[in-house]
C-alpha cells in the first residue's frame, strides 16, 4: 500500500509540474481549442507510460546484471530532481508566444517524449526510486507506467 501511495503521490506531483508538455498542450488548448487538442493530450497519455515501460524494462535487465547499478541510479536521480525542484522554485516568470501552427497529432506527441528531457528525468526517476530488486521489477514498471496513464488521463 506504501508503494502504490508513493508512486501515485511521485506521478501527481510530476506530471503537474512545468515542462515542455504541459506548455505544449496548454498553448495548443489556448490557440487550437480543447477538442482539436485532445489527440495531442492522448499522445501524451498514452506515450509517456509507454516510454515508462519501455526504459523500465531496459533497467530491469541491467539491474538483474549490476544490483549496485540500482543505488547508484537512484541516488543520482534524487539529486537531479532536487536541482529540477530548486530551479522551479527558483525561476522567474516567463511569456508565452503563441504561433498558429497545427496541433500535434496523436502520434507526434508520444514519439515526442522521446525527446522530452522531463519525461527522461521522470521515467529513470521513478524507476530508480520505486523499484526494488526483491520484488518483480517487471510488475513495478508497469504499476508505475499505469500510474502515471491514470493521474495523466
Amino acid at each position: 500500500m506504501e508503494f502504490a501511495l508513493a508512486v501515485l503521490l511521485f506521478a501527481a506531483s510530476t506530471t503537474v509540474t512545468p515542462g515542455p508538455n504541459n506548455v505544449m498542450i496548454m498553448t495548443s488548448g489556448l490557440n487550437h481549442g480543447v477538442k482539436k487538442s485532445l489527440p495531442h493530450f492522448m499522445g501524451i497519455c498514452f506515450g509517456f507510460p509507454a516510454m515508462v515501460v519501455a526504459v523500465g524494462l531496459g533497467f530491469g535487465i541491467i539491474f538483474e546484471k549490476y544490483p549496485m547499478l540500482h543505488e547508484i541510479i537512484k541516488v543520482i536521480g534524487v539529486l537531479y530532481l532536487l536541482y529540477l525542484a530548486y530551479l522551479i522554485a527558483s525561476s522567474s516568470q516567463s511569456s508565452l508566444e503563441s504561433n498558429k501552427s497545427k496541433p500535434l497529432t496523436f502520434l507526434q506527441a508520444a514519439i515526442f517524449q522521446w525527446v522530452n528531457p522531463k519525461a527522461w528525468i521522470m521515467a529513470t526517476g521513478a524507476i530508480a526510486a520505486y523499484t526494488t530488486l526483491n520484488s518483480s521489477v517487471y510488475v513495478q514498471v508497469l504499476f508505475i507506467a499505469l500510474s502515471f496513464f491514470v493521474v495523466a488521463s
